[in-house]
């Protein structure tokens, strides 16, 4: 092990830690607050949920294994399993992101309507989809064995090496589940997020004409007070913008890397550098481990909960009689 396995297992390791508590919260406040159950945005986030949850239970571990021994972690057979499960997870993720963002659209641009438009059985009818779509390229790269221990990624996941025989078969298999995975994804973000940045534009200069207005009117007003709104406004501005950069932001900066890598192992014959692999495929960990706080954990509603059941907890160790 040199000094760049030691420092990638460290960082797999904490990317599982944060990974795992920061979804068993989001679980836990799913679970515990009614309100966020009954949001249709609600069902779309405990997909995503559960899907970094068995991510960090089932492949994290088995990378951190495959860089600690440099070896093959398990039998063949247990390692398709986890290749199955880390095309599965990571295509069901993706998918999820893109019908959150289509949802977050449909409210901003049509509040009026949204409850008519987005109902619970359009979330489950969208979120089987996104199940069935996993499925199918799953199970095909696993009945035709392109999965399997992969050195470049010390994971078990696709693996060009075991498709040798397949040849143009396997590249196109890849492209297509690249494209309507990655880039169907970064698309659908990008469409609808900029719409509603847009949408969120207008709306905060509309509230900005009226303030000034108001300004104008309240001549008497402190000259301290009428900097405060002129900060709210631009606070407000910032926050939308802020808000939809790290939406699509994370998801570039976290998958970009494994996907370009992925296309490239297709077409170039050398071998590419295993640091890089490694670190591709640790970027595209983290977004397990971001997703909570992106999506759930920095919410009012989320953030309310959490501090409910912490005061429960602390009341409860409180109230415990000493020995």
């Amino acid at each position: 092990m040199d000094a760049a396995d030691i420092v990638a297992s460290v960082l797999v390791l904490g990317i599982i830690v944060v990974s795992l508590l920061s979804n068993v919260v989001v679980l836990i406040c799913f679970m515990y607050n009614p309100e966020i159950r009954k949001q249709v945005p609600g069902l779309f986030i405990l997909n995503l949920t559960f899907c970094n949850l068995l991510l960090s239970v089932s492949n994290m571990p088995l990378t951190l294994i495959g860089l600690i021994t440099t070896g093959h972690p398990g039998g063949s057979g247990f390692c398709q399993i986890v290749g199955f499960l880390d095309t599965f997870l990571t295509t069901n993720s993706m998918l999820t992101m893109a019908a959150l963002s289509i949802d977050r659209w449909v409210a901003v641009v049509f509040p009026l309507s949204y409850h008519s438009r987005i109902r619970h059985r359009d979330a489950v009818i969208a979120l089987g989809y996104t199940w069935i779509h996993s499925l199918c390229f799953s199970t095909v790269a696993t009945c035709r064995s392109w999965v399997g221990y992969n050195h470049l990624y010390a994971s078990c996941t696709l693996c060009s090496v075991r498709a040798k025989g397949a040849g143009t078969q396997f590249i196109i298999f890849t492209v297509v589940l690249h494209s309507l995975t990655f880039l169907l994804t970064l698309i659908v973000l990008c469409v609808t997020y900029l719409k509603v940045l847009k949408v969120a534009r207008f709306h905060c200069k509309r509230i900005d004409v009226i303030t000034m207005q108001t300004l104008v009117l309240l001549v008497d007003i402190h000259p301290s007070v009428r900097q405060k709104c002129l900060d709210e406004q631009k606070r407000r501005r910032q926050r939308a913008t802020k808000k939809i950069s790290t939406f699509i932001g994370t998801f570039m900066v976290c998958f970009t890397p494994y996907v370009i890598t992925r296309i490239v192992e297709l077409f170039i014959p050398g071998p590419i550098n295993s640091h890089w692999g490694v670190l591709s495929k640790c970027l595209a960990y983290t977004k397990a481990a971001s997703d909570p706080f992106v999506y759930s954990l920095l919410r009012h509603q989320y953030r309310k909960t959490c501090s409910l059941l912490a005061n429960k907890v602390l009341k409860r160790t409180n109230s415990l009689p000493c020995s």
